[in-house]
């Protein structure tokens, strides 16, 4: 059990002790700064320990952001300061240095404070908005921050906080009006997010069984569903923050099963539109591969300019304008088909069309909604003023999943003292004349071979110089499109019984690597083991190896699904597990999605 140390000769009739209870902490007393440091020597130092001054008066939720937010190693509000074992030695040291400070002034946790940060730990303080936190100086002060507290009600504040600040309309309009509700009930009877994103997933995928049923009834079935479980994948993360439970196998979960689920359900579509006589196996790759790019575009960007310094642009300018025009905002936020938009025109479509519509609809939505970000961002990084820095030159790296070849090819021309003529240009002739033999080649023709023989040696041209170019961020998905393209056209070629559903296996195989690439990086603690992008082979590798394997087999066409779906085992048994390894390791950072909607 957490501990808190109670600081200060208590006040009658103070709810303080019973609040720091009802929040999990044990309440030890300490009436000065000695007992202080006494009290928490006898705290073991593998537990969370907090120090809370016995005069505080605030809200019980900035008490809960401050002392049980597991996300940051010290975390503080006026009067109250918390750490986890990481931070304990700063603490420790802090507490000491702070017993022999004679100045009073300030309340002895805010000097903790202080002093754990001015020994280089962070400390977080959290936004506490209309919420209270104070220690008040004397009676008056205490009586005035009392009324203060009574004026604002911090369950209705916890329950708007607990929705993200940015999400798209039919989020911010149709669901979380409720699901927030959800959520609370759900904390009073103890249930965790985890729970409840498993619970999402599961109805996912009995909604995309019930659409594999190719009946009517499957269909509308299968809509309704996915709108229950959309509605339960905004209530985990709304669980989240209601009740601060993040944790790392949370990360991992909401950043995976998003795109499992709706991957698995364009699947389940293409099942039942099969059962129908209707094959729709290209047009259901063809979405996840055009989704699976607008994402990688959108990793791309941010994390080529989150750190960038010199930072400006008249067109970010312009962005920010029109965002202050309230309806514009909403407009923007649509039209590029976020999840929750995305969801609801599956689910109406799937129930009242066919799986043909709906995949047609979203290829047309997502093909402009990609057309109409990718557009802005260029904009924005050639009107931009942007140093780039070495760490977002290494995450595009990261990105682009070079692999062995291109790191031989790469390694070669560094040698030879040769010079990169532009990552991006390399990157797109390379993919361009993948694509263009692909689509012109018979199947099984080594011409193609040659082609991705030619793709693997210029990808490791692209990749020679750090990627810190004004439209470098471009490189990682160019390689993602030509990748999954040229999958695609091997598997429509081969034209044989189970060629496209075993491409639509791999794909999404490899797409998941990416998508796990992504959010370790965003955590902070870099790409997988480059041993697992060679073991996989890198871009370049897969597609020399795929069409290696379609010119073996062009006299034995039957056998290339075989050889696709080994394919796709191998990589998929590989990703996974080295990813459930350090997703449920302690390094694995509890990362939850804040940002842009997806």
């Amino acid at each position: 059990m957490p501990t808190v140390i109670l600081t200060g000769l208590p006040v009658p009739g103070s709810p303080l002790a019973d609040e720091l209870r009802s929040l999990g902490f044990e309440v030890r007393p300490a009436t000065g700064p000695e007992d202080a440091a006494a009290a928490l020597a006898a705290v073991p130092a593998d537990q969370r320990v907090a120090v809370v001054d016995s005069a505080f008066v605030g809200h019980v939720h900035a008490l809960r952001l401050a002392l049980t937010d597991p996300r940051f190693d010290a975390c503080a509000v006026t009067g109250a300061l918390a750490v986890q074992p990481a931070a304990r030695d700063a603490l420790d040291k802090a507490a000491v240095a702070t017993g022999a400070d004679t100045d009073a002034a300030a309340p002895y946790a805010d000097r903790l404070a202080a002093a754990v940060e001015a020994a280089g730990t962070s400390v977080q303080r959290p936004e506490l908005g209309t919420l209270v936190a104070t220690v008040p100086a004397g009676p008056a002060e205490r009586d005035a921050a009392t009324a203060a507290v009574a004026a604002v009600d911090d369950e209705a504040v916890r329950l708007r906080t607990a929705v993200k600040s940015r999400d798209g309309f039919f989020t911010t309009f149709f669901i979380s009006p409720y699901s927030r509700y959800i959520a609370r009930w759900c904390a009073r009877r103890g249930l965790t997010p985890n729970q409840v994103t498993t619970a999402s997933l599961i109805t996912a995928l009995i909604a995309a069984g019930c659409a594999a049923t190719g009946e009517r009834w499957g269909y509308v079935a299968a809509g309704v569903l996915l709108l229950v479980s959309f509605v339960l994948d905004c209530t985990d993360g709304q669980l989240a923050r209601y009740s601060l439970q993040y944790s790392t196998m949370g990360a991992w979960l909401d950043a995976t099963f998003d795109r499992a689920k709706e991957y698995a359900f364009y699947a389940g579509l293409a099942l039942g539109a099969a059962r129908n006589g209707d094959d729709v196996w290209a047009l259901a790759t063809g979405a996840m591969i055009l989704m699976t790019c607008r994402h990688v575009v959108d990793f791309s960007f941010n994390e080529a300019n989150h750190d960038a310094t010199a930072n400006t642009s008249p067109t970010a300018a312009l962005s920010d304008k029109l965002d202050s025009v309230g309806w514009t905002v909403w407009v923007r936020r649509m039209i590029i088909l976020p999840i929750g938009e995305r969801w609801a025109m599956i689910a109406v479509l799937t129930a009242f069309t066919t799986p043909r519509i709906v995949f047609y609809a979203l290829l047309v939505g997502c093909a402009f909604g990609a057309l109409y970000t990718t557009a802005g961002r260029v904009l924005r990084s050639l009107t931009r003023k942007a140093t780039r820095t070495d760490r977002a030159a290494r995450a595009l790296y990261d990105l682009t999943d070079s692999g062995p070849i291109a790191e031989l090819v790469a390694g070669a021309l560094i040698r030879l003292r040769a010079s990169s003529p532009g990552a991006l240009g390399i990157a797109v002739l390379a993919s361009a004349q993948l694509i263009y033999g692909a689509t012109q080649a018979p199947f099984g023709s080594w011409g193609m071979v040659a082609a991705a023989g030619i793709y693997a040696f210029f990808a490791g041209g692209a990749v020679l110089a750090p990627l810190k170019g004004a439209l470098d961020w471009l490189v990682p998905p160019v390689f993602r499109a030509a990748e999954y393209t040229t999958v695609l056209i091997l598997a429509v070629k081969a034209d044989v019984p189970g060629a496209v559903p075993a491409a639509f296996g791999l794909i999404a195989a490899v797409a998941y690597h990416h998508y796990d690439t992504v959010y370790r990086i965003r955590g902070g603690t870099g790409a997988p083991p480059h041993w697992l992008v060679r073991t996989i082979g890198g871009h370049e590798g897969r597609v020399l190896l795929l069409t290696v394997l379609a010119a073996v087999l062009a006299s034995r066409e039957a056998d290339f699904p075989v050889a696709l779906t080994a394919v796709a085992v191998f990589v998929a048994l590989v990703v996974l597990v080295e990813s459930i390894r350090f997703w449920v390791s302690s390094g694995a950072p509890a990362v939850h999605d804040e940002g842009e909607p997806a």
